[in-house]
């Protein structure tokens, strides 16, 4: 087991270069699938799902290739299989994106329910009633579902019944390569569905639209290959600016882009961090910052669900309260019982994240339960005054971070990784009202 050991009370010093964004990247290798000839992805983050993804590659049949410091190159090659593998598809929620490529080149796919972290209910409905809308039979076994398709896919004029980022890019993929013209209605606006958009396109698609609510999409017999580099992970930007913000400092991140963090830079601004937008993004934090108040997620351009965790670790020793309710994940803040055992005040009620502020935390043991929350426990390590904090269960971590600890080294926090024996066990109490 991989654990994080944090030092607390060092501010932050210096810059650091976004890599490529994970919520880009792995839809985009599931697109490889859909073209013919060879990729080339930039600034591929190295983390636990890109390595899944890629094995899921090479066992459907095409062949990866990462020299070090190169970039990652996917070669073309004949479909192998229609069944994902049990334990590659069912480690990664972003296993869901497999199943309109492999249905497209094979007439069939089956695959176990997707995994990832443990958040409350992420149902696939949407992805599987608009590849139906397509033409794709479903059937369902106790623990997987198979869809099969006669003869091609076709287009379709459907509307999503909610702006579901996954579902967007699902169908973005079955409609490129579907025969006819397809109209996807209230899809998601995120910057990442018109990433995957724009490498689709790179490969010869014809998608209009995306980044809009309406995305209007003419299939493509056949897709080529193509250069491509996705965008910069804003959600890592996010972690090292709050991490500015729990510590104190000067972070740099001269590849951000800031109309794509607009949601957490405000609210840092709003708290009392000054920021600034030229060349990328800067962060500066001084003393104690101001509690934000209440505030919601919500879909692009609103504030990202993944960033609630994160805002709320740089939130625990600010004057006066914040509150955060995270409208999509009913188990959005498991960590918030990490944070007590650090000494913050904190309540969850329902969805809502209630944090009372002015605390001194100190060092604590504590657990990882799922990526971003993990982060965020790291984070509120780093506000702790001179103490030693244990993150047990940083697997997790490595899932979205390439290496969060070796970026927060570089701009001066005492971080270190160790590998145990043997699983922490958490004993905190709930504290859900």
């Amino acid at each position: 087991m991989k654990q994080y050991r944090i030092v607390g009370g060092t501010p932050l010093q210096g810059r650091c270069v976004l890599p490529a964004a994970k919520n880009s990247v792995l839809p985009i290798l599931a697109a490889t699938l859909l073209c013919s000839e060879t990729v080339v992805l930039h600034r591929v983050p190295r983390t636990s799902d890109v390595r899944t993804s890629l094995q899921l590659l090479e066992t459907l049949g095409k062949t990866p290739c990462r020299p070090p410091r190169a970039p990652l190159t996917i070669a073309p090659g004949p479909m192998l299989c229609s069944e994902l593998p049990w334990d590659l598809a069912a480690a990664m929620r972003s296993s869901i994106f497999y199943l309109a490529p492999v249905l497209h080149k094979t007439g069939r796919v089956t695959m176990p329910m997707p995994g990832g972290c443990r958040l409350g209910p992420r149902l696939i409905d949407i992805h599987l009633e608009g590849l139906a809308r397509m033409g794709a039979k479903i059937t369902w076994q106790p623990k997987t579902v198979t869809l099969t398709r006669n003869g091609v896919l076709h287009g379709a004029d459907y509307t999503l019944r909610i702006p579901s980022v996954g579902a967007t890019e699902t169908l973005l993929m079955a409609a490129a390569g579907a025969q006819g013209a397809s109209v996807l209605r209230g899809a998601a606006c995120e910057p990442e569905v018109k990433d995957l958009a724009d490498f689709l396109n790179r490969c010869g698609a014809d998608i209009h639209g995306a980044g809009t609510p309406i995305i209007r999409v003419r299939g493509t017999p056949e897709l080529g290959g193509c250069a491509f580099t996705p965008l910069p992970d804003r959600i890592i930007g996010a972690t090292l600016a709050c991490a500015a913000a729990s510590a104190g400092g000067r972070v740099e991140l001269p590849n951000a882009r800031a109309d794509e963090m607009q949601d957490i830079l405000q609210l840092l601004e709003r708290a009392g961090c000054r920021v600034e937008r030229q060349n990328g993004v800067c962060i500066q934090a001084e003393g104690r910052l101001q509690g934000v108040g209440k505030i919601c997620t919500g879909a692009w351009p609103g504030f990202a669900t993944d960033n609630a965790p994160l805002l709320a670790a740089a939130m625990l020793r600010a004057e006066g309260t914040t509150e955060i309710c995270d409208t999509l994940f009913e188990k959005r803040f498991a960590c918030a019982a990490q944070f007590a055992a650090m000494g913050a005040d904190v309540q969850v009620k329902g969805r809502t994240l209630c944090i009372a502020g002015r605390q001194t935390l100190h060092g604590a043991e504590c657990y990882a339960p799922d990526l971003r929350g993990g982060a965020a426990l790291v984070l509120a390590a780093l506000g702790a005054q001179n103490e030693l904090s244990t993150v047990w269960d940083a697997g997790h971590i490595d899932r979205g971070y390439p290496c969060l600890a070796a970026m927060l080294r570089k701009l001066g926090a005492n971080v270190r990784t160790k590998t145990v024996q043997g699983r922490k066990i958490d004993t905190q109490p709930l504290i859900y009202l």
